[in-house]
């Protein structure tokens, strides 16, 4: 199964750790609330990044950052698809747990190799009442010649209550890859949530205690 964001050295770690790490933003009035909120909260993820404070603080400051800025449980109950339904609820909620622990593990992995990058929203679409999607790019200020990444990030809620709930990097969707993965994990084990739960536990344990996230 391939890991949470590692299919996304070309999406999902990028994707987030744009969110997360970005330098600089258009100095223009955001057009619309989600853009805001979008532009907002990349500032207050740079301030943790690039703060003094030791590292285990910053993983605590990180992870609650991540826990207000996205709605983890949305993205895991959506990527575990049908299989919650037969699934008990303490199953359910075993495995939301243990995908928000796998999803920390990956991102306090990564986020350092972002700090530096700048995203610019360049606009944004109101799907339907309280659901958008802002769009934006991510840039490297070291590598001028590399083309800028397209990330486009799902807002909802309203004003005041947004939340991330998915997030796109040229094209490639990070919940409807992530579903798929774990489906065909399912599939392989009788859809026992139980055992795609401690699978996504050994997968938190490898990336923190290797640091490596491909063959996880």
């Amino acid at each position: 199964m391939t890991s949470l964001l590692h299919i996304a050295r070309k999406w999902t770690v990028p994707a987030l750790a744009a969110l997360f790490v970005a330098g600089s933003l258009s100095t223009a009035q955001a057009a619309s609330p989600a853009e805001d909120f979008i532009q907002s909260n990349v500032s207050r993820g740079l301030a943790i990044l690039d703060s003094g404070e030791p590292k285990e603080q910053k993983l605590t400051d990180f992870r609650s950052f991540l826990v207000q800025l996205t709605d983890l449980k949305r993205i895991a109950l959506y990527t575990l698809g049908p299989a919650k339904n037969a699934a008990s609820p303490a199953d359910v909620n075993a495995f939301v747990d243990a995908f928000k622990d796998y999803a920390f593990a990956v991102y306090e992995t990564e986020f350092q190799q972002y700090s530096g990058q700048t995203i610019k929203v360049t606009g944004s679409l109101q799907r339907a009442a309280g659901d958008y999607l802002v769009r934006t790019v991510l840039l490297d200020p070291h590598k001028s010649n590399r083309d800028p990444i397209k990330v486009d990030f799902r807002v909802m809620g309203d004003p005041g209550h947004f939340s991330v709930v998915d997030i796109t990097v040229e094209g490639l969707d990070l919940a409807i890859t992530e579903q798929d993965d774990f489906q065909s994990f399912l599939a392989e084990h009788n859809n026992n949530v139980k055992q795609l739960t401690e699978n996504l536990k050994q997968r938190a344990e490898n990336v923190r205690s290797t640091g490596q996230i491909k063959g996880n």
